[in-house]
């Protein structure tokens, strides 16, 4: 394969909390994401997945590791280059009631994206190119006088990913797009990406937790637990052949639409609650809730290894 288009290589952040604590948020990560590819990052609440997408966007600065955009470090850029990196990755969050400014226009919101890069000679020509970013997002010219407490949340979802398009970015994360939308609006989202990203060439780092719509869109799947990937691979492999107990676990919490089915399969439930990732168990951090973990689990830390062609898993017993 070439070059990865995005090169993530122990990646950590740590946050300190004061009085001695450190809360390890994202635990030294690698990933790589080809030019034109979605990678889904799925895992329980506070296993890290946004932290570590804001990191790779530098939103965060990291604790360590490095993260290379088409060759270039991103933490070692500075000034005019780190400004042209920012036109090139792009974010869309995970809340688009919150995320939007109350007080601005759509125009204002959108527009000053094109105002910061200076991609816009006039007031005219700005206003000319949020209108086209409004209709390629599915929304109508005249919604630019308005604000956005006038928008329904999926309406706002899409003006968010109009303002993430302004600067004709080549890679976007998605921070759990569709968490906060109805679930009749959620697949309109997720289907409006997948004719943007075939338009624009773009690539995604696509964060949820909703498991379906990560498959339904993702070339390939990385699953974190506590900070770590533990599992990575094609997102139909993924599915179909899961290698890590979380991995099984969080399959089976799955809805199947077949009553008889779902009926009849075995749910596998977790024992005890999530860790603190402040005070992470030893060993594979699992292993407080895996039903097969041995002693050799409690004392040593697997390593993400290919256990099957391009299926990765961080497992002793995988």
């Amino acid at each position: 394969m070439s070059q990865p288009f995005i090169q993530i290589q122990e990646l950590t952040k740590f946050f300190n909390l004061g009085g001695g604590n450190i809360l390890k948020a994202v635990n030294s990560i690698d990933l790589s994401i080809q030019r034109g590819e979605t990678v889904g990052v799925v895992g329980e609440s506070g296993c890290g997945k946004s932290t570590a997408g804001r990191t790779i966007m530098r939103l965060y600065e990291p604790t360590s590791g490095t993260v290379k955009f088409d060759g270039k470090d991103i933490y070692k850029l500075k000034g005019a280059e780190l400004k042209a990196l920012r036109r090139n990755m792009q974010m869309i969050f995970q809340d688009p009631y919150a995320s939007l400014n109350p007080r601005m226009t759509i125009l204002e919101i959108i527009g000053e994206a094109l105002d910061i890069h200076n991609l816009a000679g006039s007031r005219t020509e700005r206003k000319k190119k949020v209108e086209g970013l409004l209709d390629l997002v599915g929304l109508n010219a005249e919604h630019v006088t308005r604000y956005p407490h006038e928008f329904s949340g999926g309406q706002r979802q899409r003006i968010g990913i109009a303002r993430a398009l302004a600067v004709d970015p080549a890679f976007i994360v998605a921070d759990e797009p569709i968490s906060a939308l109805d679930v009749s609006i959620q697949a309109q989202v997720v289907n409006l990406m997948q004719q943007l990203q075939r338009k624009m060439g773009l690539t995604y780092l696509f964060i949820a937790h909703d498991l379906s719509m990560v498959k339904y869109i993702s070339d390939r799947v990385a699953v974190m637990y506590l900070g770590k990937i533990v599992e990575l691979s094609e997102s139909s492999e993924l599915y179909d052949h899961p290698l890590h107990p979380y991995t099984r676990a969080l399959m089976s919490a799955i809805p199947i639409p077949d009553p008889e089915v779902e009926q009849q399969r075995d749910r596998i439930v977790l024992s005890g609650d999530l860790p603190s990732p402040v005070n992470p168990p030893s060993g594979c951090q699992f292993h407080t809730r895996c039903p097969i973990a041995t002693d050799k689990c409690k004392h040593d830390e697997p390593r993400l290894l290919e256990v099957r062609k391009g299926h990765y898993a961080a497992c002793h017993y995988a």
